[in-house]
């Protein structure tokens, strides 16, 4: 039997190895699970209220899938050659070795943004990476292909940082484990 934290890989096409974010699962039952929580607050703190009524209780519903639908995570996909972002209502795939750049946008939520020759645009959130090391290395070899075939012309850095972030959580670990923190 298989346990959901084991590493998933299945094969494409190709028959290359496909490797998938292992943390999603759980996300989206995290996610699942602050809508309903936020649903029974709303629907008892109106009941208690007295002013329960069909179209409030509608209106609790409404709101509560519509804080699903934001919290709800990405699935990343990745195979030989590509990197694949699947939201609720929207997939968008990336070839990552033919990629032209790479940008990490800073906010209240950080973005990983793809971008390959043939203008296709993914987004993901780094951690995914930080957090997957099978992702990451995936998407690592192919970005060195699209450096080494001279298209990526931007996002070198990013990807270093990336690259950093992964290096001191694997040290953090090798240390917390060794017991040597």
């Amino acid at each position: 039997m298989e346990h959901h934290d084991d590493v998933h890989t299945a094969s494409d096409q190709e028959g290359s190895p496909v490797v998938y974010d292992r943390q999603w699962a759980p996300e989206l039952l995290d996610s699942a699970r602050c809508a309903a929580v936020l649903l029974g607050l709303l629907l008892l703190v109106d009941r208690a209220a007295g002013s329960l009524t069909a179209w409030r209780g509608a209106l609790w519903a409404v709101l509560a899938a519509l804080l699903f639908a934001v919290l709800c995570p990405a699935r990343v996909t990745a195979g030989e050659g590509w990197l694949e972002s699947r939201r609720l209502l929207r997939t968008r795939r990336v070839r990552t070795d033919l990629l032209v750049s790479v940008r990490c946008l800073d906010g209240v939520a950080q973005r990983l943004v793809l971008r390959d020759a043939f203008d296709a645009r993914g987004e993901l959130d780094p951690q995914v990476l930080v957090n997957n090391p099978d992702l990451w290395l995936r998407l690592d070899e192919d970005a060195r292909r699209s450096v080494t075939v001279g298209s990526l012309l931007c996002g070198t850095t990013a990807l270093r940082r990336i690259a950093e972030r992964i290096d001191r959580k694997t040290a953090e670990t090798v240390f917390k484990v060794s017991g040597l923190e």
